[in-house]
């Protein structure tokens, strides 16, 4: 059940009607856990066990923990190892053994994989109920006592197979007091689902099958085509994740919850730090918090700290998917945060060392068109170096990933096909656009709309955009990206 399917807009509907016509805050949350397994079990019921067997074990683990006199460390690595362990057989199992074979097979010796289905959605709930226990080990969190809030906390249907990756801080407190419908920010979370919804179904759906084209065959097709096509898988997969995100932040805000934040225009980013503040929030700053930091951050050796920098992102890269070109995406971003993290220091004690007075000092329109130079190269090179990560998220194997980096960075390319130059154009209006929504005057606009215009205005240019939208739905909807994960 996808939510740009028509049956997920009544399925959601009806659940929406039922659970503001509760009569109490325990029969909302008991409907809301009932439509979150429905949800998961149109993809595949029996993988409901796989969720219930999670919360149990983490359930018990948070009430253990918090029970022990010694702190309850066994309980909070069972937890980690049942997690950790749900992902090796489901996720990865397969994936190591097909690697050990390769390496074997010079030996004579023949192994098969086991064919393992991956359950939807296994990478983020088990993310999340691991931060669960592992709060409540550090004593930040105090552990829930209504197994039924916990179940809630794990399986809430708008986040449950594509993230964002709640914490149980955030979302649990949300839990204690029924929500009231005036304090529903009703018009922004419509925006919000109907933003979603277009750079998803009209957005990423329509350019995918010129991506899939290049990255299926990138022989094929010239250089000029290898670099609209990279281009426009990295709107793509923006378009589709981000616009997932947006979906589920609204459904869950018109069921009066709130699920964070989780993008932040990251294509303006001016650093790769920067980027990782602005990409997937829920994903980098859980990666912080429960892997780099734990593993030193940044408090030890310069060497120590590129050391954790390298391991967190391979991890994190590997977390993506169970392939070598993802740990590859993931060793190339660590290495880029590793020179940028190396570069600003250099640069902050060149500063310290030479003197404000020995520095010349150009005219007040040059420092601002300097500063605003460097931003915009600055941006652009952050911008070129995560398209040629991308080249490894999305290409099939190392050897196409090649022949597309050759493409897009040297301009060499064996193929003679090619794509319609007007793609480039709709680039650029779309980079266009993402750079004008992060500017105060459309925001001021939208908060215009959400707030101070007639109801009758805004039902009907909103009616009259889902019109619009439904008018630019492809003949062909992909699945969202993440579900792989």
């Amino acid at each position: 059940m996808l939510f740009t399917q028509p049956i997920f807009a009544l399925f959601f509907v009806t659940v929406l009607a039922s659970v503001w016509a509760a009569r109490s805050n325990r029969q909302r949350k008991l409907l809301l856990l009932a439509a979150s397994y429905v949800f998961y079990a149109a993809w595949d019921w029996r993988f409901l066990s796989l969720i219930l067997f999670s919360t149990s074990i983490d359930y018990l683990a948070g009430l253990r923990i918090h029970a022990s006199d010694r702190g309850g460390k066994g309980w909070m690595w069972l937890s980690v190892g049942v997690n950790l362990g749900m992902l090796g057989v489901f996720k990865y199992f397969d994936f190591f053994l097909a690697s050990a074979t390769r390496l074997i097979e010079p030996l004579g010796i023949e192994t098969g994989t086991l064919q393992i289905i991956l359950p939807v959605g296994i990478s983020f709930f088990t993310f999340q109920t691991m931060s669960y226990t592992i709060d409540v080990y550090r004593r930040k969190l105090m552990p829930i006592r209504r197994f039924a809030d916990f179940a809630l906390f794990v399986s809430f249907f708008p986040q449950l197979v594509a993230g964002p990756i709640v914490r149980a801080a955030h979302f649990l407190p949300q839990l204690q007091h029924r929500p009231r419908w005036r304090d529903v920010p009703v018009r922004r979370n419509l925006k919000r689902l109907l933003g979603g919804f277009i750079k998803k179904a009209c957005i990423a759906d329509a350019i995918a099958i010129h991506v899939d084209d290049v990255f299926s065959e990138p022989t094929l097709y010239t250089a000029t085509a290898i670099w609209i096509a990279v281009l426009l898988y990295a709107v793509q997969i923006y378009c589709d994740f981000s616009g997932y995100t947006d979906m589920a932040i609204a459904c869950a805000g018109l069921l009066g919850y709130d699920l964070g934040k989780n993008f932040d225009f990251p294509y303006l980013a001016v650093n790769l730090a920067d980027f990782w503040r602005r990409w997937h929030i829920s994903l980098s700053s859980w990666l912080r918090d429960y892997l780099y930091i734990p593993l030193g951050g940044s408090r030890g050796t310069a060497w120590k700290t590129a050391r954790n920098l390298l391991l967190t992102m391979l991890l994190g890269g590997l977390w993506h998917g169970a392939a070598w070109t993802f740990v590859a995406w993931g060793g190339l971003h660590g290495l880029g945060l590793v020179v940028h993290r190396s570069t600003a220091q250099w640069m902050a004690r060149r500063r310290s060392v030479r003197p404000e007075r020995e520095r010349s000092q150009p005219a007040p329109w040059g420092r601002s068109l300097m500063r605003h130079g460097r931003r915009v190269l600055a941006t652009a090179s952050t911008f070129y170096f995560v398209c040629c990560a991308w080249i490894f998220f999305r290409a099939q194997s190392f050897e196409d990933a090649y022949v597309i980096l050759r493409g897009f960075v040297l301009f060499e390319s064996p193929g003679e096909w090619t794509l319609a130059p007007s793609l480039l154009v709709l680039v650029a209006g779309l980079a266009a656009v993402h750079w004008l929504s992060s500017r105060r005057a459309l925001t001021r606009l939208g908060t215009w709309i959400e707030n101070r215009a007639p109801a009758p205005v805004f039902a009907t240019s909103y009616g009259a955009a889902v019109a619009l939208a439904l008018g630019f739905l492809p003949l062909r909807a992909a699945p969202f990206i993440y579900f792989q994960f």
